[in-house]
């Protein structure tokens, strides 16, 4: 019996290694927020409209819309945005301009532009950083938290990863994310929003989902406030479409003379 033990040790180290090299490679938190990234940004320059409805205790107290026109950064890679306020009457023509980690606010009224916060609240829910298009794997550092199911923004049962996103610097909007993503197509389902006092600010759902430029893509996100549940902001897409973003159309100087009608004849 003795002199088949050396054989028996070496099938069990043979088994054991084939076992622990079977087990598949953990997937790659950054490169799994990449991939959301994609599905929820073209990867070339576009123009959509953005509908803003805020509700508290399910009745809808105030609606904005918005004309984003978003074009990549070709050496960051990141988006840079001039967003024009469409309605109501009292903020059209109005503009926000996203160039690297400024933010700029320009009111056709007083011909001026100052630097806002991405925090600042927009409408309800929605911060100026949330309207704004931003490839979060440029911004934020990844890490896997686990594998969770959990019920997304219909009420439908995923199996996802929850992937923990720590901010690069200081200016981008939120200071870390909790974000779930399918673990079946890497599309977002939800994402908790924290502040530099690791306050949770606002829960947000992605949802609706449907054929954009080629890619089933997210056509609504419902944010709830992180203090009051029914205090919500429902933002939808539409019109989403790819388009010429001129770069001078990105730059501060040039807000004054941004012509709304004929960037949206161009779109046409």
């Amino acid at each position: 019996m003795k002199r088949f033990k050396p054989f028996a040790l070496c099938v069990t180290l043979l088994v054991a290694s084939t076992s622990f090299a079977a087990q598949p490679a953990q997937p790659s938190a950054q490169a799994l927020l990449a991939a959301s990234d994609a599905i929820r940004n073209p990867a070339q320059s576009f123009g959509l409209t953005n509908t803003l409805i805020e509700y508290r205790d399910g009745k809808q107290t105030d609606t904005s819309t918005l004309a984003i026109y978003a074009r990549a950064d070709s050496k960051t890679g990141q988006f840079r945005n001039l967003i024009r306020f469409v309605s109501p009457q009292r903020d059209a023509g109005k503009l926000l301009l996203k160039n690297g980690n400024d933010l700029w606010f320009f009111d056709p009224a007083s011909k001026a532009s100052v630097r806002i916060s991405p925090q600042q609240r927009l409408l309800g829910q929605a911060a100026n950083g949330d309207v704004v298009t931003v490839n979060l794997s440029l911004d934020y550092t990844a890490s896997l938290g686990g594998e969770e199911t959990i019920d997304d923004g219909e009420r439908q049962q995923r199996s996802s990863y929850r992937l923990d996103l720590k901010a690069n610097n200081t200016e981008v909007t939120y200071h870390r994310i909790a974000y779930w993503i399918d673990r079946a197509n890497s599309r977002p389902i939800k994402a908790k929003f924290y502040s530099a006092s690791d306050r949770l600010l606002k829960t947000a759902y992605y949802r609706h989902f449907k054929l954009q430029l080629g890619i089933e893509r997210p056509t609504e996100t419902v944010i709830i406030d992180g203090l009051d549940p029914k205090w919500v902001t429902v933002m939808r897409n539409s019109d989403l479409a790819y388009r010429d973003v001129p770069e001078s159309w990105l730059q501060r100087d040039y807000l004054p003379r941004f012509n709304p009608e004929q960037a949206t004849a161009q779109a046409q």
